[in-house]
């Protein structure tokens, strides 16, 4: 996940401003849709290897802390395959709208590139849900994958959403602080894959580990099934644009000099 210093200045504003951002960054675009759909692909495919009940795809893991544990390792080479893969992350591999929001409010992103980023994470994510189910067939339609839906768990909303608050808190956070330091930046996108492996054991069995509205809201539209969707589409937003804030005051003397690599 890194801002990139893709803005076009064409000298013109609203619809042409628009048009030239598009003409030049289509490219970026459509390799977060790409990457955002690998993303979704794994995790659908692994939660019908380790939690679905086809014998066709089923892969026998009885303790479940090991299950979690398995997915998380498989979830964190997912996404540093898609932070380094020459496909999707000449765009930064921002792949959540979350994260390139939070790279709007510190001006690292024109709020028309935001815009197709955005749109192409949903539609990435959600075409990516659809296809794979027609591969997967009832080993993804059915519980208890229910197309890798995110919900919260056994403890309720509650501490899902508080799950949900501080786990896009602390990746962002992460992002911010390492790849502005000389030392860290180069260990970013190491930090951020083990980050996701990491949330997928600890907070998937709060809350499913969404953090990505556009990835949770790619099976809620597939499987139909809203519950305590706020939840998924707001806390990792209030998440990362509050790490946004600590990062601008703690950094508010240097601000106009930093650099994301």
């Amino acid at each position: 996940m890194r801002a990139m210093n893709i803005q076009v200045f064409s000298g013109n504003r609203g619809i042409r401003q628009l048009k030239a951002s598009f003409r030049k960054n289509w490219i970026f675009y459509l390799q977060e849709a790409l990457g955002i759909a690998i993303f979704m692909i794994s995790a659908c495919f692994f939660s019908v290897l380790f939690w679905g009940n086809s014998e066709s795809f089923h892969f026998a893991i009885a303790n479940t802390h090991l299950r979690f544990l398995v997915m998380g390792c498989m979830m964190g080479l997912t996404a540093l395959f898609i932070f380094y893969s020459p496909l999707t992350a000449p765009s930064g591999s921002h792949i959540n709208p979350a994260v390139t929001i939070t790279f709007l409010r510190l001006n690292k992103i024109c709020r028309y590139d935001a815009m197709f980023y955005i749109i192409a994470h949903f539609i990435g994510g959600t075409l990516a849900v659809c296809g794979i189910a027609l591969l997967l067939g009832n080993a993804l339609k059915n519980p208890p994958v229910n197309y890798a839906i995110t919900v919260p768990g056994k403890y309720g909303a509650i501490p899902a959403a508080i799950t949900e608050y501080i786990i896009a808190l602390v990746t962002m956070m992460m992002i911010l602080f390492t790849s502005t330091n000389e030392r860290l930046k180069k260990f970013t996108r190491i930090f951020s894959g083990c980050l996701v492996c990491s949330w997928v054991i600890l907070a998937g069995p709060v809350s499913g580990f969404g953090m990505n509205p556009a990835r949770s809201f790619a099976s809620a539209f597939s499987a139909q099934v809203y519950t305590a969707f706020w939840i998924y589409l707001l806390l990792p937003l209030a998440g990362m644009l509050s790490a946004a804030e600590i990062f601008l005051f703690m950094k508010k003397d240097k601000c106009n000099e930093l650099i994301f690599f």
